[in-house]
């Protein structure tokens, strides 16, 4: 048995269930291309923020200052003031095994 559309109360709305199916198809391909702890992590940190950041083959980037990060790529966008001023880092956030935040 067919239900009514939320939008137009028809029975079997194709219209309004296909826009509805590829905005949730939208979002899980959004919530699956970054994955990870650390990807959700720079998802909700605050920009400016200073961080040690701990790669997957054991380099460690350290006093970075956090810019901003792509949810489309999963890039994280870091600054490095002390070693090369004026240089930016970008990272694939499924790279990183671990980030230290700096206290203030």
């Amino acid at each position: 048995m067919s239900s009514s559309c939320t939008e137009c109360n028809k029975l079997d709305c194709r219209k309004h269930r296909q826009s509805t199916e590829s905005f949730r198809d939208s979002n899980e391909n959004d919530r699956n291309r970054c994955k990870g702890c650390i990807c959700n992590q720079l998802r909700r940190l605050q920009t400016q923020t200073e961080v040690d950041v701990f790669l997957s083959g054991g380099q460690i980037l350290e006093d970075v200052i956090f810019i901003a990060f792509d949810r489309e790529n999963c890039c994280a966008f870091f600054n490095d003031p002390e070693t090369e001023p004026g240089s930016t880092l970008i990272v694939d956030c499924q790279d990183i095994q671990a980030l230290r935040i700096e206290a203030d």
